[in-house]
């Protein structure tokens, strides 16, 4: 921890030091023979330094100047992704930052000066400079080097990190060929998960040092899909395919059947096993999947049909309760002035601002901007709202109230919008606030 906290400080102190030393004379820097400016802050005894190749992973506080001021970029002490790690590849141009970070050992700091247009074009490979940077700035890069790790220490790290996994809880499953473990408790008895079977599942996947990656079981509904059609990494559809309606697993998943060398960047390291946790909670085959479906969607049909014949009975009987007499328009919305607006008339092309509260026929809100004070804003005649809004507003002015009475055929009809059902009339009370 105290090693930890001394490099943030190293980190801290350069960042604030190195402000006012900023020139193009670079004063008390060394330089490379490609042309990299540099310090080196030597806090480690260690002499190995990265290769070329080696996963590499650093703190990072990188700025120069915009518009004439000093700005920071990126700093990874502040960032969600925390520490920087990438495999570390050939300099891409002479005075290339990769030739500085070839030069640490773990622990060292080092502060590197990079020319900014090389690399805005030829690391980052942007095609046009950002608005306030010159050609002649440079950037200004802080490191420290926390890692370095090769490719074959980071797969026994892996070799390790499973052996103990496995001992630790007292694993008695063999893996197979390829390093999979299942562990199946309670084996299922149902139907076996097949191509084109359709399944519903909640699972988890973690590092082995218990951090969550995602978890479908604090989730209400389940996770469905078609076996076959790609889901989540190749070892987990392989542990999937051995099992059946009422499994319950832990599959381990080496690196191999997982993300590989090349890791997920900020989430999952290079070489680094998965552990699922899965539990099956259906499996049907396709042909049992369709037919239920094709009597799922007969029966929504029948639904829609049966609101689709009610609606005009139980608008009349909204209009006959609510003694509600105004003659329905050719289109069948019924307008009902409230309050006689006095300003400018809502007209199409114009833009509008309209209060309102929305209700079904049973009386229950399904939106309302009075409840946040923002009115609804958009221009008339242009398709942007239903088409009863479109037809009603432009009957007001400013200042004006009126209730809208909208039959489905000019809102959502058939399309079930959640709290509006299929084929629902609807009820808005409007006021317009505003038309430019």
């Amino acid at each position: 921890m105290q090693i930890r906290c001394f490099k943030v400080m190293v980190m801290v102190c350069m960042a604030v030091i190195a402000f006012p030393l900023f020139s193009q004379n670079f004063k008390g820097f060394s330089k490379t023979k490609t042309g990299l400016y540099y310090k080196l802050y030597k806090n480690s005894k260690d002499t190995a330094k990265a290769n070329i190749g080696n996963y590499v992973e650093f703190d990072m506080i990188y700025h120069g100047k915009v518009h004439g001021k000093d700005s920071v970029f990126f700093d990874s002490r502040k960032s969600n992704q925390g520490t920087v790690k990438f495999f570390l590849p050939p300099p891409v141009f002479s005075g290339d930052l990769n030739e500085g970070i070839r030069m640490m050992s773990v622990g060292d700091s080092g502060l590197f000066v990079v020319n900014a247009d090389s690399l805005i074009f030829k690391t980052f490979r942007l095609k046009k400079r950002p608005d306030g940077i010159d050609s002649n700035s440079y950037f200004y890069f802080h490191l420290n080097l926390v890692s370095i790790r090769t490719n074959e220490s980071m797969i026994f790290r892996e070799e390790q990190d499973i052996k103990k996994y496995v001992d630790d809880n007292k694993i008695t499953a063999k893996p197979n060929s390829l390093g999979l473990y299942i562990i199946e408790d309670p084996v299922g008895t149902g139907p076996k998960i097949d191509s084109g079977s359709h399944v519903s599942m909640k699972y988890s996947v973690s590092l082995l040092n218990g951090k969550v990656l995602f978890n479908s079981f604090e989730k209400p509904d389940p996770i469905k899909f078609e076996f076959g059609k790609h889901i989540d990494v190749t070892g987990f559809e392989m542990a999937l395919s051995t099992l059946h309606k009422g499994s319950k697993a832990k599959v381990l998943v080496p690196s191999l059947l997982a993300f590989g060398r090349k890791g997920t960047g900020t989430i999952v390291d290079p070489y680094t096993p998965l552990l699922y946790d899965v539990e099956i909670l259906n499996v049907q085959s396709k042909e049992d999947f369709e037919k239920e479906e094709t009597a799922n969607q007969k029966v929504e049909e029948m639904k829609t049909d049966s609101l689709k014949n009610a609606e005009s009975g139980l608008r009349e009987k909204y209009l006959k309760d609510n003694h509600i007499k105004e003659t329905p328009l050719p289109s069948g919305l019924i307008y009902i002035p409230v309050v006689k607006g006095n300003g400018a008339q809502a007209e199409a092309g114009k833009t509008v601002k309209v209060q309102y509260t929305g209700k079904l026929l049973n009386g229950k809100i399904f939106d309302s901007s009075r409840e946040t004070n923002q009115p609804e804003e958009f221009m008339l005649g242009r398709a942007q709202v239903i088409k009863g809004w479109d037809e009603g507003i432009a009957l007001m002015k400013v200042g004006g109230k009126a209730t809208l009475i909208i039959p489905s055929s000019l809102g959502y009809a058939e399309r079930d919008m959640g709290r509006i059902p299929p084929y629902s009339t609807l009820v808005f009370d409007v006021e317009l606030v505003e038309v430019k």
